[in-house]
């Protein structure tokens, strides 16, 4: 199943999740906020990012206890094949997101490179930042777990340093809603994020030492540094109208100090996207080696990110939750209400898992046109959930089995 037998200990999870969180797309999601005004938006912060990271770890509890990566464990629910579905699904969206992280820290050190020295060559910078991610690939979980302890040190100097240069004013605290956005809408985005990295979590969980502070070190490494990190962009958004981490380092005139803090913060998340596509796609090729095809999807994201500079991922991050959010409520049903915790060998499709799940996604769009007061991710994985329960006796039937050859009789 994988190359590299590690454990990680929970102060190694507490870093892995903190490091992934202070990325620039936490910033540029927590300035989209900003119109709600402060104190309305900080509480959508705090609600979406506990609903978001507890359901995140539940997920991760899967990983810890079976030992499965996250993409392997949908096999328990949807079979074999059900699984390589996920997986090309999965690995589409952790490229897009190796993508989107490149392009947007390519941009914000361009941003710095041309107020200090007049250098503006985005391509350039893109293709540093993605080298430098397949660099941390190539150092593997071992190497890594050293490296992510310096690189994590450095970033919480940078949360730091960004939140003096953002709330100096405080006036950003007492700014009041100039928008329509709702308080649902606003969750949900908050909680697709977390919701984001649900696909990978038990890819790092089953390497726990101890399941439980595991666990608990990933939930506190996670919330507080994506909800910190929201809550820069927001303020940043109110007090200079733009979320932009370019800007912000420029405002703090950390010169080329702050671009290398923008290189790194983006390298430590974005190294888990493309390494956890890696081991993805290791659930349909199994004989491939994990750190060679994790290489290669770091080349592909920083290709596309290169030809195709997208970043506009509003969008794209509700996409994410339509997919995954009824897939893991069918899956968490099934674990922790039947307690179905074994893959079945013979089992290629679940054909009633699936109805579900396509239901799911179908409901996810409903309650986000319905503006739905927690969200679209909630509701939809109650619904999901109990549409499952409530089928599963009439549709647990309906499997494609693996036909195994019968012998010759003479």
């Amino acid at each position: 199943m994988n190359s590299e037998k590690t454990n990680l200990s929970s102060f190694h999870l507490l870093a892995l999740w903190f490091g992934a969180s202070i990325s620039i797309a936490e910033i540029l999601t927590g300035g989209i906020l900003a119109p709600m005004g402060f104190s309305k938006a900080f509480m959508a912060i705090l609600i979406g990012h506990v609903i978001g990271t507890g359901i995140l770890v539940l997920g991760g509890y899967i990983g810890a206890e079976s030992k499965l990566p996250s993409i392997m464990s949908t096999r328990i629910s949807f079979g074999t094949y059900g699984s390589y579905l996920f997986s090309i699904l999965n690995v589409l969206q952790l490229i897009g997101w190796t993508a989107v992280m490149i392009i947007s820290g390519g941009r914000s050190v361009n941003e710095i490179t041309k107020i200090l020295w007049s250098f503006d060559n985005l391509t350039l910078w893109s293709f540093v930042i993605g080298i430098f991610i397949c660099l941390w690939i190539f150092l593997g979980k071992n190497g890594f777990q050293k490296l992510n302890l310096i690189a994590v040190a450095l970033l919480f100097g940078l949360t730091i340093i960004l939140s003096t240069v953002v709330f100096k004013d405080s006036s950003v605290f007492a700014s009041t809603s100039v928008s329509p956005m709702s308080m649902g809408t606003a969750i949900e985005l908050n909680v697709i994020m977390p919701l984001s990295w649900l696909p990978l979590i038990s890819d790092y969980t089953r390497f726990s030492k101890k399941k439980k502070s595991g666990l608990f070190s990933s939930f506190i490494g996670y919330f507080v540094g994506s909800t910190w990190m929201y809550t820069i962009g927001l303020g940043a958004a109110i007090m200079a109208g733009n979320a932009d981490p370019g800007s912000m380092m420029l405002a703090a005139n950390l010169g080329l100090f702050g671009l290398g803090i923008i290189v790194l913060s983006t390298v430590t998340t974005t190294f888990l996207d493309a390494y956890s596509a890696g081991v993805t796609f290791l659930n349909v090729f199994p004989k491939l080696e994990e750190r060679k095809v994790a290489l290669a999807m770091g080349v592909i994201g920083m290709v596309l990110a290169i030809l195709i500079p997208i970043e506009q991922y509003e969008n794209f991050l509700y996409a994410i939750g339509s997919v995954f959010a009824p897939l893991f409520a069918v899956l968490m049903t099934d674990y922790f209400v039947y307690k179905k915790k074994n893959i079945e060998e013979d089992l290629l499709v679940h054909w009633g898992s699936f109805i579900v799940w396509g239901v799911g996604v179908y409901l996810y769009y409903q309650f986000i046109n319905m503006d739905f007061f927690l969200g679209a991710t909630v509701p939809v994985m109650i619904s999901t959930s109990i549409l499952f329960i409530v089928t599963r006796k009439l549709t647990n039937s309906w499997v494609y089995l693996k036909k195994y050859p019968t012998a010759l009789s003479k």
